[in-house]
């Protein structure tokens, strides 16, 4: 190996670890999962060593090889498991439960819209996953809002609107207060979270699972800091949590509720889509909770 290609083994660890998840996420398989992971790598050390070198950010290669890969898998009739996956490279009971909480309502999406909806989940730029799945960047954006759509109703349909606007209005307390323990008590132990930062800002570039990671995830985020706030506002026509900055929003955030307790975040950071939120408002933002 050229000393130029010497990666610190936290990073490849890392790198692994999110190409795994975005396989699992696409097929729903952990054991498929690994083995498209290490086609992917058997892909990049097929390059020659000038090829690798033309590469600027070989995870983007390799998370685009993945997807690609994947796609080539949903389209077989029968995708089947590629054996036993290796003790140590098992994922948590907390991301098993977190993924097949998800992944039950991924099943009932066309291949083009859950491949949309996990490759942006996961971060890829916008014109990458465009390439993978073989749409245009609008059609993509399409596909993925239905997705997310969709698996929204799956999560809320047995939530009234009162259930729905009391968790959220407990968790702006809880977030509000800096209080950990009662915002995870307000989570489903497989909540999982998703941050769209398109790029724009620095964010989490995969979702988040468990009840703790989630809770620390959000409480970095939303910390009291000078000029911020917090409010509840109607966001896709539910009850959701806005966050500015000074008189701009920074963040929308959607939650999807079920038995009480919040089962998805969904967290708009991208500065391009928050434009809408930041036009002069004429309503005075009736409706909106800032007090503590």
């Amino acid at each position: 190996m050229d000393q130029g290609d010497a990666v610190p083994i936290a990073e490849l660890w890392e790198e692994r670890r999110y190409l795994l998840d975005v396989a699992h996420w696409m097929l729903g398989d952990p054991g498929v999962a690994e083995s498209v992971v290490d086609e992917a790598y058997r892909r990049w050390y097929g390059l020659s060593d000038a090829a690798r070198r033309q590469v600027a950010v070989p995870r983007s290669w390799l998370a685009k090889t993945v997807g690609g890969i994947c796609l080539g898998r949903l389209a077989l009739p029968d995708r089947g498991a590629a054996g036993p996956e290796a003790e140590d490279e098992r994922p948590s009971e907390v991301e098993e439960e977190a993924g097949r909480v998800v992944l039950n309502a991924l099943e009932s999406l066309s291949t083009a819209e859950r491949a949309a909806f996990v490759l942006r989940a996961f971060g890829l730029a916008p014109g990458a996953v465009a390439d993978i799945v073989g749409r245009t960047e609008p059609e993509l954006a399409e596909l993925a809002e239905r997705a997310r759509q969709w698996l929204q109703l799956q999560r809320t349909r047995s939530t009234t609107p009162h259930q729905h606007d009391t968790a959220v209005r407990a968790v702006r307390r809880a977030c509000v207060t800096e209080d950990g323990e009662l915002l995870t008590s307000l989570l489903s132990p497989d909540v999982t979270a998703f941050f769209d930062g398109g790029g724009k800002v620095r964010a989490l570039t995969g979702p988040v699972h468990g009840s703790g990671p989630v809770t620390d995830s959000l409480l970095t985020l939303l910390a009291r800091r000078p000029h911020t706030t917090l409010t509840t506002q109607s966001v896709n026509g539910r009850t959701g949590l806005v966050a500015h900055y000074g008189r701009q929003v920074a963040g929308v955030i959607s939650l999807d509720v079920a038995n009480d307790r919040v089962a998805q975040f969904w967290v708009m950071l991208n500065p391009d889509k928050l434009r809408s939120w930041n036009h002069p408002r004429t309503d005075g933002g009736a409706g909106s909770d800032a007090s503590p």
